[in-house]
C-alpha cells in the first residue's frame, strides 16, 4: 500500500521550520577535478573554503593612501630650521678601552658558553638532572593511561571502529563517516551519506590505521536515514549498540567522525533535549526523525558517525545540525545536533542487512499541514487519489474519520504533522499506541495497531 503517514502533498510541508533551519550536516564535497565541473546534488552541500581562505575571514588589504593625503610633518613644524648639533667630543683613550672590554667580554662569553655547553651534553652525567614527564622512576619512558571512563579512554576504545566513507561519482566526490556494525564487515552510515552511489558511484572505506577498502551497498532507506555497506574484510571490531531509551537529558556524549573530511576526530557534549521531532532532507527524501538533541560539535562529514555514552556504546547516529535562519546549508555547528536514536538503528538496520530494505509503521491517514489549531487535523478530502482515511487500514478500524483532531499519542501532546509523524515511526509496525481524538465537541481514546509500510 501506499505511505499513508505522509501529511497531505503541498508545497509548503517541507518548508524548514522555524526559527531555525534543519539541515544534514553530510558528505563534505571534495574539490572536483577540471574535466568534471562540480554539480551539486543529493547528499552534496556547499564546498567548503579552502583552508585559509573561509569566507569573511579574509584579512583587508593594507589600505593605500587617499588623495590629499599628506605625509609630511604638520604645518609650522617642518619649516622650522633644523636645532644645531653640539660637536662631537672626541673620547680620551676611549676607543683603546672599548676594544679591549668587548674582547674580555667576547672571553667570558665563551668560557660560560663552553660550561654551559658541558652541562647539557646529553653524553656526560649530570647531577642536577631532573624528572621529565612521561617518564618512571628509572628514566624508562611510561606508558600514557587515563582514568577507565574518561572522554580519552572511551576515545581510544572506539576510534578503531569509526570509519569515514569517500563517495566518488562523475558529479564529483562526497565523504562521511560511519562505524562497525559487525565484524564481517558491515558498517552502519547515513543515507544521504551514500545515495549517490544507489545509482552509480564508487564507495571506499577508510580505518583509523589508513587502510582502505572498496565497499558495496546492502542496503538503505531515506525514510530513516540510514545505509549499511559492507567491505571484504574480517576481525573488525565492532561497536556496542546501546539502549537509547535509557538516555537521559544532562548525559555526557561524544561525537566521533571525519568533519570537513578530518578523520577520527572526537567532540564532547551532553545531551540537551529528548523526542525533537526532526525533518531532514529535501521533499523526494525527506527523513523524520525522533531525535536525539545533542550541544556536541557536529559539522558536515559527522553524518552517519556515532554518538556515544559514557559506557562507550553508541546511542545514536548523528545526522542533523541546525542553522540559523536564513542559512540554505549546512554551515558547520551551533550547538544544535541531532542523532537517529540507536534503538531505530537497530532495527533498520537488520532489516537492511537481512532484505536490503526496510519498512515504517503507519496509521492510514492523511494529514492535513494547513490546519491551525489544537491537535494535529486528518485531511477532509482526498489528495492526488488517495482517501484521507485508508479503507479497512488501522485508523479507519479504530473509528477514526477525516476531519478528526488527534490531540495525542500514548498520553503526549502532538500539535505539528511532523510531530505525530515522528512519534508513529518511532515505534514498529504491530505496536498498539492510544490516540487522544476529538470529533466535533467530543473527545475520545481510540486504540490503533500499526501496519507495515515498505520504505523507499
Amino acid at each position: 500500500m501506499t505511505d499513508r503517514l505522509e501529511p497531505a502533498p503541498r508545497d509548503d510541508l517541507f518548508a524548514p521550520p522555524e526559527p531555525g533551519t534543519l539541515s544534514r550536516p553530510a558528505p563534505q564535497p571534495q574539490p572536483v577535478p577540471p574535466a568534471h565541473p562540480y554539480a551539486a546534488g543529493p547528499g552534496l552541500v556547499t564546498p567548503v573554503p579552502a583552508v585559509g581562505q573561509q569566507a569573511g575571514t579574509d584579512r583587508p588589504a593594507t589600505p593605500e593612501p587617499s588623495a590629499g593625503h599628506s605625509t609630511t610633518e604638520p604645518p609650522g613644524v617642518g619649516d622650522r630650521e633644523p636645532a644645531a648639533r653640539p660637536p662631537a667630543r672626541r673620547p680620551r683613550g676611549g676607543g683603546a678601552a672599548l676594544v679591549v672590554a668587548a674582547l674580555v667580554a667576547g672571553l667570558v662569553g665563551g668560557v660560560v658558553g663552553d660550561r654551559v655547553s658541558d652541562r647539557v651534553d646529553p653524553d656526560r652525567p649530570s647531577d642536577a638532572a631532573l624528572p621529565v614527564s612521561g617518564t618512571q622512576g628509572d628514566g624508562a619512558p611510561a606508558a600514557p593511561s587515563r582514568p577507565a571512563g574518561s572522554f580519552a579512554d572511551i576515545a581510544a576504545g572506539v576510534l578503531p571502529s569509526v570509519v569515514s566513507l569517500e563517495v566518488r561519482r562523475e558529479e564529483g566526490v562526497s565523504t562521511g563517516s560511519g562505524f562497525v556494525l559487525r565484524a564481517d564487515g558491515y558498517i552502519l552510515t547515513n543515507n544521504h551519506v551514500v545515495a549517490g552511489a544507489a545509482t552509480r558511484g564508487d564507495i571506499t572505506v577508510a580505518f583509523a590505521d589508513g587502510s582502505e577498502h572498496p565497499a558495496e551497498l546492502v542496503g538503505a532507506t531515506a525514510d530513516y536515514d540510514l545505509a549499511v555497506v559492507r567491505v571484504e574484510a574480517r576481525d573488525l571490531t565492532p561497536l556496542v549498540l546501546g539502549d537509547s531509551d535509557e538516555v537521559v537529558v544532562g548525559d555526557a556524549v561524544l561525537a566521533v567522525g571525519a568533519p570537513l573530511g578530518l578523520e577520527s576526530t572526537v567532540t564532547a557534549g551532553i545531551v540537551s533535549a529528548l523526542h525533537r521531532p526532526v525533518q531532514a532532507g529535501e521533499a523526494a527524501q525527506t527523513a523524520f526523525i525522533d531525535a536525539i538533541q545533542t550541544d556536541a560539535a557536529i559539522n558536515p562529514g559527522n553524518s552517519g558517525g556515532p554518538l556515544l555514552n559514557a559506557a562507550g556504546e553508541v546511542v545514536g547516529i548523528n545526522s542533523a545540525i541546525a542553522q540559523p535562519p536564513g542559512s540554505m546549508s549546512a554551515t558547520g555547528s551551533i550547538g544544535l545536533g541531532f542523532a537517529i536514536p540507536a534503538n531505530q538503528a537497530r532495527h533498520t538496520a537488520e532489516q537492511l542487512i537481512e532484505t536490503g530494505r526496510a519498512t515504517y509503521p503507519v496509521i492510514g491517514v492523511l494529514l492535513d499541514s494547513t490546519y491551525r489549531g489544537e491537535g494535529v487535523q486528518v485531511a477532509t478530502e482526498a489528495q492526488q487519489g488517495q482517501a484521507p482515511v485508508t479503507p479497512g487500514g488501522p485508523a479507519d478500524q479504530a473509528g477514526i474519520r477525516p476531519g478528526d483532531v488527534i490531540l495525542a499519542i500514548d498520553g503526549r501532546p502532538v500539535s505539528m504533522s511532523d510531530e505525530l509523524i515522528v512519534a508513529i515511526r518511532a515505534r514498529q509496525p504491530g505496536d498498539a499506541v492510544t490516540l487522544r481524538v476529538r470529533t466535533g465537541e467530543e473527545e475520545r481514546d481510540v486504540r490503533v495497531v500499526l501496519q507495515e509500510q515498505a520504505s523507499q
